[in-house]
């Protein structure tokens, strides 16, 4: 792991090694049993940090630099030092109906959006008690909804089925397991805020209405074969949903419930007509959909493949259940959301505008491929971290980890910028063909309110990211000047470091670093002060 450089006095050197005791020397280096999401349904469940015996750099006190070239400065005050390995998940509330079209009579194969709800609930089911919950996943090129919620959604058995005999693979990090294609049906969402407790027991928690929730008619998903003693397939309502709505994220208004002996937290999400200008935010990263030539979202047939051959065998009888789950098509199929160019630096090492990196909000974490951690000049022997990724097959794997110095991400207003960056190192499969160049997670977005606000399709207005930096209250312990994040991490003790023992009349005093005003040593910066940092150290970041 690295650390940006500065010139800390003897005293100071003094004082970290007394910082490093109060910690335990638990910060990095210990393992840990984790239950994140990771990209293509994976599942990380564990990390190990290795923490280096001489850092290569120490920590600054001194204002971040931008990493942005000359001709296009960044906004210093939007700069995010080492984000955290994790980040938030999107969980969101569904509810499922058959409303469908008949495609043999109509020739209708297209989903389209829904901004109420409508139809009726399969197999007598009840959307107020039998909704399930699933991730708002960018990076699913098609709805995957996981056997035990398909079963409580009533798609397993409603009258008539909807259910096809169609069978397809679903990859992932360490393999693949096998779905099934449903017949059309119509599925709605909504934020984890739409379900209300009432002070009732969890048994007794309902959706008070689905009249705010919004969904999607006529659609085709993937649900999971029942498992055994495999892990269920995640439920993720992917990008043939989201390239319907702006789906407003409030990071800064988290909600946790509890469903099924399962608790849930999440950011307080809502989903908007996208060209609607309220809500916004000023600043935004501008999002292409690739494969480039997206026209709607739609399954495929037999019937509708093969109509026109078969128009003069008349006993031939079409079967016109989808054989493939919608997806967003066009010229191309399976798109999804990329950004237009992230650049990346590790020492003297740089990549400018890659346009590989996919954004994906069912991911936690942040990925680099090969080819990134190449120009990087990577090795995984020298990993500051590994993590163990569970795949779809309920297979394990273990990959590198590594802190990078810079992850910038150009914006219209505020650029995006980030220091001491975690990735991970995996290789991941391209809409496009071949491998993309890395995944961009929700690991970097803690600190930002979002709205992913759709578009793409041929004569539509680009899909963006706008995003707004979440105003955070003071944390004891964050005291580096002009880099107010919300965090106590090695910037601030850099700062705390050239204070120490100080008193209110020498030189190098500093008021904000006199954590214990009172009593006998009040004026002086001691190990009282230092032993009110070490309790907050790493408050408001996440390992």
């Amino acid at each position: 792991m690295k650390f940006r450089k500065a010139h800390l006095s003897s005293t100071g050197l003094f004082v970290r090694g007394i910082l490093i005791l109060f910690l335990g020397l638990q910060v990095r280096g210990t393992a840990k049993t984790v239950d994140w999401q990771g990209p293509s349904g994976s599942k990380i469940k564990g990390i190990r940090y290795f923490p280096k015996e001489t850092p290569q750099e120490e920590p600054s006190a001194a204002p971040l630099k931008s990493t942005a070239t000359t001709a296009a400065p960044a906004i210093l005050s939007n700069v995010i030092d080492s984000p955290p390995t994790d980040g938030f998940v999107p969980w969101i509330v569904l509810t499922a109906t058959d409303a469908s079209e008949d495609a043999e009579s109509t020739g209708v194969y297209e989903a389209t959006p829904l901004e109420f709800y409508f139809g009726n609930p399969p197999a007598g089911t009840d959307p107020r008690t039998d909704y399930f919950i699933g991730l708002y996943d960018t990076g699913a090129s098609a709805h995957v909804i996981g056997y035990e919620n398909a079963v409580r959604a009533g798609l397993y058995n409603a009258t008539p089925s909807l259910l096809t005999g169609n069978i397809i693979p679903v990859s992932g990090v360490t393999g693949s397991v096998d779905t099934k294609v449903t017949q059309a049906y119509s599925l709605f969402m909504d934020g984890l805020d739409a379900l209300e407790p009432n002070g009732l027991e969890e048994a007794e928690m309902v959706l008070p209405t689905t009249s705010g929730m919004v969904g999607e008619y006529n659609v085709s998903t993937l649900v999971g074969l029942n498992p055994g003693s495999k892990p269920d397939l995640a439920t993720a309502i992917g990008a043939p949903m989201s390239v319907f709505y702006a789906a407003h994220i409030e990071v800064d208004k988290m909600v946790t419930v509890t469903h099924n002996g399962t608790e849930y937290t999440a950011p307080t999400i809502s989903f908007h007509d996208p060209n609607l200008n309220e809500p916004n935010y000023p600043n935004y990263v501008p999002l292409e959909l690739k494969p480039l030539g997206a026209t709607n979202v739609q399954y495929i047939t037999y019937g509708f493949d093969m109509e026109d051959f078969l128009a003069n065998f008349p006993n031939i009888e079409l079967d016109y259940s989808p054989v493939s789950p919608s997806i967003v098509i066009g010229t191309g199929s399976q798109s999804l959301f990329f950004i237009h160019g992230v650049d990346m630096a590790e020492g003297s090492q740089k990549v400018q505008d890659e346009s590989r990196f996919m954004l994906d909000t069912g991911a936690q974490v942040t990925v680099i491929g090969d080819r990134i951690a190449a120009r990087l000049k990577l090795h995984p022997d020298n990993k500051d971290f590994e993590v163990d990724i569970e795949g779809v097959d309920g297979k394990s794997k273990t990959f590198p980890g590594f802190y990078i110095d810079s992850l910038t991400i150009p914006a219209v207003g505020d650029w995006l910028e980030f220091t001491n960056v975690p990735v991970v190192w995996l290789e991941i499969s391209s809409p496009e063909g071949g491998k993309l160049d890395g995944i961009v997670g929700m690991n970097l977005f803690t600190q930002y309110n979002l709205i992913l606000r759709a578009g793409g399709f041929m004569l539509q207005d680009d899909p963006r990211l706008e995003f707004e930096r979440i105003q955070t209250g003071p944390v004891t312990g964050d005291i580096a000047p002009e880099i107010r994040d919300g965090k106590v991490d090695l910037v601030d003790f850099s700062v705390f470091s050239r204070t120490w023992m100080a008193a209110d009349t020498d030189g190098n005093w500093n008021a904000d670093a006199d954590f214990v005003p009172s009593g006998s040593s009040e004026g002086i910066i001691d190990l009282e002060d230092l032993s009110v940092l070490a309790q907050n150290w790493l408050a408001g970041t996440s390992l």
